[in-house]
């Protein structure tokens, strides 16, 4: 079976890590970048990679020069966290004829946040034949996917419980920031109020399972709130002192027919071991922990690039991770 041909769209420091991943997959055959950076622009895909040699591959500011340059079959987008932000460019994408896995942690359960975009992406998908797909970690696996394949084994699901707490000291520079490292508590506290701060995706997770499940939700309530140091914490990028914040606290919750679901995500410097958590009250009960959790940059580089097949094989339109069949690793 020939390599499916993908271009790599953003080369931040996700993006970036998705080309080297789907470089070293043979499966996949990396025939573009795409960067609006000026500095990156011209440059050869292996040099922003550190690579230790050319790839033979130039960084272009737009995909119609990439796809003249090489036609490809899927584009990995990593440009964005919102859809209204990406939308112009899925339907680009989808009219150029290429399938889409997107980083973009609102497409992974666009169809309540962004109905009226999720339909005209759709629309757009459907009209040229091909797939677009949001996944990810979290959203896109560890508090959705992974529920819901927690549940296989159940009957008669009466509660659920997704807990992840990510040790963020470990993670880049970006996170930290999104989390709050470092501030006073009321400048996160007015951020929060106005939805500018904290981790993107975790209604699109809670969405997405109760749509696995066919739960019609009575209703859900998100909260958010600051998790203060304790103790002055050092790191490469943060002095944070005791009192300040070192990062967030995440709940949603909701209820289905006396059923109940609870996605509660802590993302923090105050913490040195990760772990992931999923409970299920039902018959059997089940429980599933990944000890030390799961690392969110690496793990996100890997479904991105073990997704592009999938797309490739998957029904045409705005897709979530319940229309792609079981996830897994390529090869």
């Amino acid at each position: 079976m020939e390599p499916v041909r993908v271009v790599q769209m953003g080369l931040g420091a996700v993006g970036c890590g998705i080309a080297r991943t789907a470089l070293a997959c043979p499966q996949l055959r990396v025939v573009g970048a795409i960067d609006v950076d000026p500095d990156k622009v011209g440059r050869d895909l292996g040099e922003i990679l550190d690579a230790p040699d050319s790839l033979g591959i130039p960084v272009r500011d737009s995909l119609a020069q990439a796809l003249d340059a090489q036609p490809a079959d899927v584009v990995l987008q990593a440009t964005g966290s919102h859809v209204p932000a990406v939308a112009g460019q899925l339907e680009e994408i989808a009219a150029a004829g290429c399938h889409v896995v997107s980083t973009c942690e609102e497409l992974a359960y666009p169809w309540v946040r962004h109905a009226a975009l999720a339909r005209e992406i759709d629309a757009a998908a459907r009209a040229h034949g091909v797939s677009i797909l949001g996944t990810g970690v979290n959203p896109g696996f560890i508090m959705d996917s992974l529920v819901l394949m927690a549940t296989a084994v159940c009957s008669d699901v009466r509660r659920i419980v997704s807990t992840r707490v990510v040790a963020a000291r470990e993670r880049r520079l970006a996170l930290q920031q999104k989390i709050g490292s470092g501030m006073e508590e009321a400048a996160f506290r007015d951020l929060a109020a106005r939805g500018e701060i904290g981790h993107v995706g975790l209604r699109e997770s809670f969405l997405l399972v109760a749509a696995g499940l066919g739960w019609e939700l009575d209703g859900f309530d998100e909260a958010i709130e600051p998790v203060l140091a304790e103790q002055p914490i050092t790191t490469d990028h943060f002095e944070i002192a005791a009192g300040q914040v070192a990062g967030n606290h995440q709940t949603i919750r909701g209820a289905s027919a006396g059923r109940e679901l609870v996605l509660d995500l802590t993302m923090s410097m105050a913490v040195t071991q990760g772990r992931d958590t999923i409970e299920v009250d039902a018959n059997p009960p089940m429980r599933v922990e990944i000890l030390g959790g799961t690392h969110g940059d690496q793990a996100t580089w890997s479904i991105i690039a073990n997704m592009a097949p999938r797309v490739v094989e998957a029904p045409a339109g705005l897709l979530t991770m319940l229309d792609v069949g079981l996830p897994r690793a390529l090869g």
